[in-house]
């Protein structure tokens, strides 16, 4: 990987996990009273020591009820009672989260399958070495904790806290308990959070100078003891997606309606990050329904959990992660970027994504041999053609070679950290991937013949349809970066 690439994430993990939010203060603040005066501290108030470097612990928490104040002035919505604010030490830190549950064999063979996490590596374990160098605060049950390396010389990024005290506020108004069922439903909950949580701060910034006197930009120290050579990029972009592309998101949706529509989008939330990266696809675009008939012979049978087939989505932007990790997207993230979002996740072998299932097995005589079929579902029978052919470029750049005439079938030699058969096949608007410990093992897991009674029903039934008027019960975020975990 170049170093350019890795340079760039070393400063993406730092500025990009500023909130997790997890699901109260009895301290009230009274509702009647006007936008911007919270606890006897107004918006427009001015501090000697907004431009000292560290604060001490009362002039904290100045700050944080003079941000809790413009926050209701920007954001148009009142704090119901107090919040909690604390620093700790990174070491503090990783301590409260202990070490991580090593992930399921499931779980695994997703992010291998998507070509994120090799097959070397724990996917908890991963998660776990992203977050505990990269957070650097987050808000749980009305508590904000600034993270740092010197507790003792409070320092606070003003982006960090403001951000954690919309969560504050989003939790008071909305509630933030998760419903996603997928990694990708789960993205774009936190497209819909993370960018009302970054965009506030974005609006915020713009009234320091002539309007209000802030407290200096002080980004928190880099820390050292996670090298840039150890980040996994695609894991990394695949979690970055909702501070990236949210916070536009968020923006078209005032832009269409106010704050009330984005209020609205809390009883509706984008159910892909498809709709987060193309904002003109919510709400009416839903993903397809994708199935994966069981073609498995006796030696294999699907993973499942509760007595229920194991199933996952990837969606949009974590395929885009592992195209661009793998080196398939040849471009800086940059390019397209915007003041709101600094780097891209479209490119056309993505932008047709219209749902996809991905379903793993585990062979009958030993469950640590696993492989997967992954089904994908696009807009159009060109869209299709494209994914497969970066697919295949992705294979190539794997130094897989291909075992049959009709280059379906690639294999990546042992040794290599994603080993094994890979199976890529299109038909119409769908593009089918079966992955095996071996050549053989394919058809084992996945019979490339489907039985004379098997149909599938349609794949883009519930695309583009209205939604019905009743809204959907409130979630967000409940875990995301205090637990890492992977198996939801």
């Amino acid at each position: 990987m170049q170093r350019s690439r890795l340079a760039l994430f070393a400063l993406v993990v730092l500025v990009a996990l500023s909130g997790c939010t997890l699901p109260s203060s009895p301290d009230q603040f009274d509702t009647d009273r006007e936008f911007g005066y919270v606890a006897d501290y107004a918006h427009d108030d001015r501090f000697e020591f907004d431009d000292e470097e560290t604060l001490t612990e009362d002039q904290l928490e100045d700050v944080k009820y003079r941000s809790m104040a413009r926050i209701e002035v920007v954001r148009e919505l009142k704090f119901e009672h107090d919040v909690e604010l604390e620093v700790i030490t990174r070491d503090e830190y990783r301590s409260e989260r202990g070490e991580p549950v090593p992930a399921s064999p499931f779980v695994n063979e997703l992010w291998r399958g998507a070509f994120v996490v090799d097959g070397e590596t724990d996917v908890n374990r991963a998660m776990d070495d992203l977050y505990g160098a990269g957070v650097q605060g987050y808000y749980a049950n009305d508590r904000i904790v600034i993270i740092t390396d010197d507790a003792d010389e409070i320092r606070i990024d003003r982006s960090t806290l403001v951000h954690e005290l919309v969560h504050a506020l989003q939790d008071q108004h909305f509630g933030i308990d998760s419903r996603g069922e997928t990694v990708d439903e789960r993205r774009a909950e936190l497209g819909l959070l993370e960018g009302d949580a970054d965009y506030v701060p974005h609006l915020y910034d713009e009234r320091c100078g002539e309007e209000w006197q802030c407290l200096a930009e002080n980004a928190l120290p880099a820390t050292t003891d996670s090298g840039a050579g150890e980040l996994n990029l695609g894991l990394m972009l695949s979690i970055y997606a909702p501070y990236s592309e949210g916070p536009p998101f968020v923006a078209d949706l005032r832009e269409r309606g106010g704050w009330d529509a984005v209020d609205a989008a809390y009883d509706d939330y984008p159910k892909s990050t498809s709709q987060l990266i193309h904002p003109d696809r919510y709400p009416d675009d839903r993903p397809a329904d994708v199935d994966v008939p069981d073609r498995s012979s006796d030696d294999w049978e699907p993973i499942t959990r509760d007595g229920e087939v194991r199933t996952e989505t990837v969606g949009e932007a974590t395929l885009f992660a592992s195209l661009w990790a793998n080196g398939v997207v040849d471009r800086p993230l940059t390019d397209g970027g915007t003041e709101l979002s600094p780097y891209n996740y479209s490119h056309p072998a993505t932008d047709g994504w219209a749902g996809d299932t991905f379903q793993a097995y585990h062979d009958t005589d030993d469950e640590e041999r696993t492989g997967h079929v992954w089904k994908l579902a696009w807009e159009t029978e060109a869209d299709a053609e494209r994914f497969a052919d970066a697919y295949r470029d992705l294979l190539e750049a794997r130094e897989a070679e291909s075992v049959d005439d009709a280059a379906a079938t690639y294999r990546i030699s042992d040794g290599d950290p994603f080993e094994g058969a890979y199976r890529v096949t299109v038909s119409g608007d769908t593009v089918e991937i079966v992955g095996a410990p071996t050549v053989d093992d394919l058809e084992g897991i996945h019979g490339s013949t489907a039985p004379a009674n098997e149909t599938d029903a349609p794949l883009h039934a519930g695309l583009s349809v209205s939604l019905p008027g009743a809204p959907a019960r409130p979630f967000g975020p409940s875990r995301a970066a205090a637990t890492a975990s992977a198996d939801g």
